[in-house]
């Protein structure tokens, strides 16, 4: 569990600058200037070598086309936001020098390995378009360091064949022979207790921005009791209110994409939040983390001078001498609550009044 390994207290959360930074390294520290102020856990970017991950062929998504407005192959679009190994090295020591954690995610092996050597994630983050990317998630495994698995489009089928490429790649220096192998090996008591402690999933849905109507957060909860691990979302919604209410719902983990300026040119700005945003989406899921609580029901600290304000004490509904009987007439339920309380009025009816008492007076 990555809160966990990080030792860390409630939600972490994971300010996504994507490649946001449009290929330009200064842009990429201001993102990280961003992240820091907003007192996010982590700033995270994408690391890859274009040729290895894309063919001549791919086309951009829809929204890519969208958000861009240029048509071209999403290898031409993608080459215009690769930032070189270098320059993750030196944005990983800016970060440092912020107080915010480096985070990037390898879209291919040399990517990957260079992070983990040369700039000391903490994780790695598995991006929901390689579920299905065996090779890849085999590799992964293999770093022996705590895996962060994004869902977006995938069946709980498809997560599970995740998760068994991963337990196998963590357990197995050489490649397996077969999904069916790292299946089997899964399926047994040790291949299942493999990644405890080791893996979160993050529900996501893939589309930016991504519809209310379809974000479905009870799935976040359907795949913790499915996996018996920690989740959280990645989040593609507009606006904050989304991820405050996946942290109510339990979320270990929330990632959200941000930016510099919504309308800066490339394909993800305009799902992004803005700086303001992002500040504002911290502070709430710390008020929420705050109001959740230890979920046992008692009177709070702040409340508890409030009690004899608003409940009621038994009073002398008129004068009354001593020795009188309280009767349903000469006794009532009134403010202020610091004498003896409304709920025992029904005990007090036939009892003595041991002295004389004014109307209002608390009853003895």
């Amino acid at each position: 569990m990555v809160k966990s390994m990080l030792k860390k207290q409630g939600t972490y959360i994971i300010a996504e600058a994507g490649v946001n930074h449009n290929g330009d390294i200064k842009l990429a520290k201001e993102l990280i200037d961003i992240a820091a102020d907003a007192k996010a856990d982590a700033v995270k970017f994408q690391t890859f070598t274009p040729e290895e991950i894309i063919s001549q062929n791919a086309q951009q998504a829809e929204y890519q086309k969208e958000n861009t407005g240029i048509e071209e192959s999403q290898l031409d679009m993608i080459r215009k936001l690769e930032l070189s190994k270098d320059d993750f090295k030196e944005l990983y020591e800016y970060s440092k020098d912020k107080d915010v954690t480096f985070l990037s995610t390898g879209f291919d092996s040399g990517s990957m390995s260079y992070l983990v050597k040369e700039c000391d994630i903490p994780f790695i983050k598995i991006p929901s378009g390689e579920i299905t990317n065996a090779p890849y998630l085999f590799e992964s495994a293999k770093h022996q360091l705590p895996i962060v698995l994004s869902t977006g489009m995938a069946t709980m089928d498809e997560i599970r064949q995740a998760l068994a490429v991963l337990s196998y790649g963590w357990m197995h220096g050489s490649k397996p022979e077969s999904l069916k192998k790292c299946i089997d090996f899964y399926n047994t008591d040790e291949g299942a207790s493999v990644l405890d402690g080791k893996i979160t999933i993050l529900h996501c849905v893939t589309e930016y921005p991504a519809p209310y109507s379809e974000t479905n957060l009870n799935a976040m909860k359907a795949i913790a009791e499915e996996f018996k691990c920690p989740v959280g979302l990645s989040d593609h919604t507009l606006g904050i209110h989304v991820p405050v209410a996946a942290v109510a719902m339990g979320a270990n983990v929330i990632e959200k994409h941000f930016t510099i300026d919504k309308n800066m040119q490339g394909p993800d700005h305009k799902a992004s939040l803005d700086p303001v945003e992002l500040k504002n989406m911290v502070k709430c899921i710390r008020d929420i983390e705050d109001a959740m609580g230890d979920g046992i029901k008692k009177p709070q600290t702040s409340e508890i001078k409030n009690i004899a304000v608003a409940r009621r004490s038994i009073v002398a509904a008129q004068d009354m001498a001593k020795g009188a009987l309280y009767t349903n007439d000469n006794i009532t339920c009134k403010r202020p609550g610091s004498g003896i309380s409304a709920i025992s009025y029904w005990d007090y009816l036939g009892k003595e009044c041991p002295e004389d008492v004014k109307k209002d007076s608390l009853v003895k």
